[in-house]
Protein backbone atom coordinates (compact mmCIF):
# COMPACT_ATOMS: atom_id res chain seq x y z
CA UNK A 1 0.00 0.00 0.00
CA UNK A 2 1.11 3.69 -0.88
CA UNK A 3 -0.27 7.23 0.80
CA UNK A 4 1.37 10.32 -0.08
CA UNK A 5 1.27 13.41 2.68
CA UNK A 6 1.74 17.07 2.40
CA UNK A 7 4.60 18.06 5.33
CA UNK A 8 2.67 21.83 5.92
CA UNK A 9 4.81 24.76 7.28
CA UNK A 10 4.70 27.13 10.10
CA UNK A 11 4.97 30.47 11.16
CA UNK A 12 5.66 31.51 14.65
CA UNK A 13 3.55 34.86 14.34
CA UNK A 14 4.91 35.93 17.54
CA UNK A 15 7.51 33.77 20.34
CA UNK A 16 7.89 35.48 24.08
CA UNK A 17 9.97 33.42 26.63
CA UNK A 18 8.56 34.41 30.18
CA UNK A 19 11.41 32.14 32.03
CA UNK A 20 13.51 29.06 32.32
CA UNK A 21 12.62 25.74 33.87
CA UNK A 22 15.39 24.15 36.22
CA UNK A 23 16.00 21.48 33.44
CA UNK A 24 17.36 24.98 31.36
CA UNK A 25 14.52 24.43 28.76
CA UNK A 26 12.81 27.76 28.61
CA UNK A 27 8.87 28.80 29.07
CA UNK A 28 7.28 30.58 26.23
CA UNK A 29 4.20 31.71 24.43
CA UNK A 30 3.81 31.47 20.57
CA UNK A 31 1.40 31.26 18.14
CA UNK A 32 1.55 28.37 15.24
CA UNK A 33 0.45 29.51 11.91
CA UNK A 34 0.16 26.60 10.09
CA UNK A 35 0.39 27.05 5.69
CA UNK A 36 -0.63 25.43 2.64
CA UNK A 37 2.95 24.97 1.40
CA UNK A 38 5.84 22.52 2.81
CA UNK A 39 7.81 19.42 2.14
CA UNK A 40 5.84 15.98 0.39
CA UNK A 41 6.40 12.60 1.97
CA UNK A 42 5.05 9.12 -0.27
CA UNK A 43 5.31 5.86 2.17
CA UNK A 44 5.16 2.56 0.57
CA UNK A 45 4.52 -0.13 3.29
CA UNK A 46 6.24 -3.66 3.25
CA UNK A 47 6.02 -6.55 6.03
CA UNK A 48 10.38 -6.98 6.43
CA UNK A 49 10.25 -4.98 9.57
CA UNK A 50 12.92 -2.55 7.39
CA UNK A 51 12.52 1.72 7.71
CA UNK A 52 14.32 2.84 4.19
CA UNK A 53 14.54 7.10 3.91
CA UNK A 54 15.28 8.48 0.54
CA UNK A 55 14.95 11.96 -1.00
CA UNK A 56 17.12 14.93 -0.96
CA UNK A 57 17.97 15.46 3.17
CA UNK A 58 21.66 15.31 2.21
CA UNK A 59 24.22 15.60 5.48
CA UNK A 60 22.00 13.75 7.57
CA UNK A 61 23.19 10.69 9.13
CA UNK A 62 19.73 8.05 8.98
CA UNK A 63 20.06 8.02 12.96
CA UNK A 64 19.34 11.75 13.36
CA UNK A 65 16.74 11.78 10.58
CA UNK A 66 13.57 12.79 12.13
CA UNK A 67 11.21 10.85 9.88
CA UNK A 68 13.77 7.62 10.35
CA UNK A 69 13.12 8.56 14.48
CA UNK A 70 9.18 8.54 13.89
CA UNK A 71 9.14 5.55 12.14
CA UNK A 72 11.15 3.75 14.55
CA UNK A 73 8.89 4.87 17.21
CA UNK A 74 6.20 3.77 15.77
CA UNK A 75 7.71 0.38 15.10
CA UNK A 76 7.50 -0.26 19.06
CA UNK A 77 3.90 -0.43 19.29
CA UNK A 78 2.97 -4.14 19.18
CA UNK A 79 0.70 -3.71 16.38
CA UNK A 80 3.10 -2.56 14.30
CA UNK A 81 5.35 -5.87 14.75
CA UNK A 82 7.22 -7.13 11.39
CA UNK A 83 5.90 -3.68 9.75
CA UNK A 84 8.36 -2.08 7.32
CA UNK A 85 8.21 0.82 4.73
CA UNK A 86 10.10 3.37 2.42
CA UNK A 87 9.71 6.74 2.91
CA UNK A 88 10.57 8.90 0.06
CA UNK A 89 10.49 12.58 0.94
CA UNK A 90 10.19 15.28 -1.49
CA UNK A 91 11.99 18.15 0.25
CA UNK A 92 10.64 22.20 -0.16
CA UNK A 93 11.68 23.64 3.27
CA UNK A 94 14.82 24.80 4.23
CA UNK A 95 16.88 23.15 6.88
CA UNK A 96 17.64 25.72 10.07
CA UNK A 97 14.87 27.79 9.12
CA UNK A 98 12.35 28.09 12.07
CA UNK A 99 9.09 27.08 9.48
CA UNK A 100 9.05 23.41 11.40
CA UNK A 101 10.37 21.66 8.21
CA UNK A 102 12.09 18.67 10.57
CA UNK A 103 9.07 18.46 13.21
CA UNK A 104 6.57 18.91 10.46
CA UNK A 105 8.15 15.60 8.42
CA UNK A 106 8.26 13.46 11.67
CA UNK A 107 4.70 14.21 12.32
CA UNK A 108 3.48 13.22 8.86
CA UNK A 109 5.40 10.28 9.16
CA UNK A 110 3.78 9.43 12.60
CA UNK A 111 0.29 10.01 10.99
CA UNK A 112 0.89 8.43 7.48
CA UNK A 113 2.11 5.02 9.72
CA UNK A 114 -0.52 5.01 11.46
CA UNK A 115 -2.81 4.60 8.73
CA UNK A 116 -0.80 2.26 6.15
CA UNK A 117 -0.04 0.16 9.27
CA UNK A 118 -3.36 0.36 10.57
CA UNK A 119 -1.85 1.25 14.34
CA UNK A 120 -4.89 2.41 15.40
CA UNK A 121 -3.63 5.30 17.70
CA UNK A 122 -5.49 8.40 18.12
CA UNK A 123 -4.35 12.09 17.70
CA UNK A 124 -3.62 12.43 21.12
CA UNK A 125 -1.49 9.07 21.45
CA UNK A 126 0.77 10.41 18.31
CA UNK A 127 1.17 13.64 19.61
CA UNK A 128 2.24 12.59 23.01
CA UNK A 129 4.97 10.08 20.91
CA UNK A 130 6.04 13.19 18.73
CA UNK A 131 6.43 14.97 22.19
CA UNK A 132 9.43 12.57 22.12
CA UNK A 133 11.07 13.95 18.89
CA UNK A 134 10.76 17.57 19.51
CA UNK A 135 8.91 20.66 20.85
CA UNK A 136 6.93 21.89 17.69
CA UNK A 137 5.81 17.80 16.64
CA UNK A 138 2.76 18.02 18.53
CA UNK A 139 1.89 20.91 16.68
CA UNK A 140 1.54 19.11 13.20
CA UNK A 141 0.47 16.19 14.78
CA UNK A 142 -2.73 17.61 16.17
CA UNK A 143 -3.31 19.75 12.77
CA UNK A 144 -4.34 22.62 14.09
CA UNK A 145 -2.85 26.02 14.32
CA UNK A 146 -2.75 27.03 17.80
CA UNK A 147 -1.39 29.25 20.99
CA UNK A 148 1.37 27.43 22.64
CA UNK A 149 2.49 27.71 26.29
CA UNK A 150 5.14 25.61 28.26
CA UNK A 151 7.83 24.61 26.24
CA UNK A 152 5.58 24.60 23.24
CA UNK A 153 3.50 21.16 24.17
CA UNK A 154 0.61 22.70 25.62
CA UNK A 155 -1.36 23.98 22.96
CA UNK A 156 -5.02 25.35 22.35
CA UNK A 157 -6.29 25.14 18.79
CA UNK A 158 -7.20 29.03 17.60
CA UNK A 159 -9.09 30.40 14.58
CA UNK A 160 -6.60 32.89 12.45
CA UNK A 161 -7.55 34.49 9.77
CA UNK A 162 -6.04 32.92 6.57
CA UNK A 163 -3.82 35.61 5.68
CA UNK A 164 -0.87 35.12 2.44
CA UNK A 165 2.68 35.05 3.70
CA UNK A 166 5.41 35.81 1.73
CA UNK A 167 8.49 33.83 3.56
CA UNK A 168 12.17 34.69 2.55
CA UNK A 169 15.33 32.25 3.07
CA UNK A 170 18.29 34.31 3.82
CA UNK A 171 20.73 31.19 3.07
CA UNK A 172 21.57 30.11 6.82
CA UNK A 173 20.32 27.78 9.14
CA UNK A 174 20.62 29.39 12.76
CA UNK A 175 21.74 27.05 15.87
CA UNK A 176 18.57 26.92 18.26
CA UNK A 177 20.78 25.52 21.11
CA UNK A 178 23.28 28.45 20.63
CA UNK A 179 20.40 31.12 20.83
CA UNK A 180 19.06 29.97 23.59
CA UNK A 181 21.85 29.82 25.64
CA UNK A 182 22.54 33.32 24.72
CA UNK A 183 23.49 35.49 27.71
CA UNK A 184 21.18 38.23 25.70
CA UNK A 185 18.75 36.52 25.15
CA UNK A 186 15.52 37.94 27.17
CA UNK A 187 14.02 35.58 29.30
CA UNK A 188 11.66 37.53 31.25
CA UNK A 189 8.94 38.37 28.71
CA UNK A 190 5.20 39.72 30.83
CA UNK A 191 2.39 37.05 29.67
CA UNK A 192 -0.20 37.73 27.50
CA UNK A 193 -3.72 36.08 26.75
CA UNK A 194 -4.77 35.34 23.26
CA UNK A 195 -7.30 37.94 23.04
CA UNK A 196 -4.67 40.56 23.82
CA UNK A 197 -2.40 39.05 20.71
CA UNK A 198 -5.43 39.41 18.28
CA UNK A 199 -5.55 42.31 19.49
CA UNK A 200 -2.10 43.53 19.43
CA UNK A 201 0.16 41.15 17.94
CA UNK A 202 3.48 40.06 19.66
CA UNK A 203 7.11 40.35 18.98
CA UNK A 204 10.10 37.96 18.92
CA UNK A 205 12.11 37.44 21.92
CA UNK A 206 14.76 35.51 19.68
CA UNK A 207 15.14 38.38 16.85
CA UNK A 208 17.73 40.40 18.47
CA UNK A 209 19.84 38.08 19.40
CA UNK A 210 19.62 36.07 16.42
CA UNK A 211 19.93 39.21 13.87
CA UNK A 212 23.53 40.14 16.31
CA UNK A 213 24.76 36.41 15.12
CA UNK A 214 23.36 36.15 11.58
CA UNK A 215 23.36 39.55 10.17
CA UNK A 216 22.08 38.18 6.80
CA UNK A 217 18.97 37.27 8.83
CA UNK A 218 18.25 41.30 9.84
CA UNK A 219 19.12 42.59 5.69
CA UNK A 220 16.54 39.94 4.72
CA UNK A 221 13.92 41.28 7.15
CA UNK A 222 14.84 44.96 6.57
CA UNK A 223 14.37 44.39 2.76
CA UNK A 224 11.30 42.79 3.06
CA UNK A 225 10.01 45.42 5.15
CA UNK A 226 9.99 47.54 2.32
CA UNK A 227 6.58 45.80 1.30
CA UNK A 228 5.29 44.66 4.65
CA UNK A 229 6.24 44.85 8.38
CA UNK A 230 8.23 41.73 8.92
CA UNK A 231 9.56 39.84 11.29
CA UNK A 232 11.42 36.46 12.03
CA UNK A 233 9.82 33.16 12.84
CA UNK A 234 10.94 31.10 15.48
CA UNK A 235 14.69 30.77 16.30
CA UNK A 236 14.96 31.64 12.45
CA UNK A 237 16.19 31.89 10.10
CA UNK A 238 13.41 32.62 8.01
CA UNK A 239 11.40 35.64 8.20
CA UNK A 240 7.92 36.76 7.11
CA UNK A 241 5.30 39.79 6.23
CA UNK A 242 1.78 39.13 5.99
CA UNK A 243 0.05 40.47 2.75
CA UNK A 244 -4.07 40.95 1.83
CA UNK A 245 -3.95 39.24 -1.34
CA UNK A 246 -1.89 36.45 -3.21
CA UNK A 247 -1.25 38.70 -5.89
CA UNK A 248 0.57 41.23 -3.98
CA UNK A 249 2.66 39.02 -2.24
CA UNK A 250 3.80 37.31 -5.43
CA UNK A 251 4.69 40.65 -6.62
CA UNK A 252 7.09 41.28 -4.23
CA UNK A 253 8.48 37.81 -3.99
CA UNK A 254 9.27 38.73 -8.09
CA UNK A 255 11.47 41.22 -6.92
CA UNK A 256 13.59 38.99 -4.36
CA UNK A 257 17.15 39.57 -4.63
CA UNK A 258 18.34 35.88 -5.99
CA UNK A 259 20.52 35.29 -3.46
CA UNK A 260 17.84 34.42 -1.29
CA UNK A 261 15.19 31.83 -1.33
CA UNK A 262 10.98 32.86 -1.03
CA UNK A 263 7.92 31.29 -1.11
CA UNK A 264 4.56 32.63 -1.00
CA UNK A 265 1.78 30.67 1.21
CA UNK A 266 -1.79 30.83 2.62
CA UNK A 267 -2.48 30.32 6.51
CA UNK A 268 -4.34 27.24 7.02
CA UNK A 269 -6.28 26.62 10.23
CA UNK A 270 -5.95 22.86 9.32
CA UNK A 271 -3.35 21.00 8.26
CA UNK A 272 -2.96 19.99 4.94
CA UNK A 273 -1.67 16.52 6.13
CA UNK A 274 -5.39 15.91 7.57
CA UNK A 275 -7.15 17.02 4.82
CA UNK A 276 -5.28 15.22 2.56
CA UNK A 277 -5.43 11.92 5.03
CA UNK A 278 -9.70 12.88 5.25
CA UNK A 279 -9.55 12.69 1.87
CA UNK A 280 -8.15 9.12 1.41
CA UNK A 281 -10.27 7.63 3.42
Amino acid sequence: MSLCLPAPAKLNLFLHITGRRDDGYHLLQTVFQLLDYGDELRFDSSDDGHIHVLGNLAGVAREDNLIYKAARLLQQQPAARGKGATITLDKRLPVGGGIGGGSSDAATTLLGLNRLWRLGLSIEQLAQLGLALGADVPVFVRGRSAWAEGVGEQLTAIELPEFWYLVIFPGCAVNTGQIFCHGELTRNDLAITIRAFLEAGGKNSCQPVVEKLYPEVAEARKWLENYAPAQMTGTGSCVFARFASETVARQALAKLPGKWEGFVARGSNTSPAHIALTASV
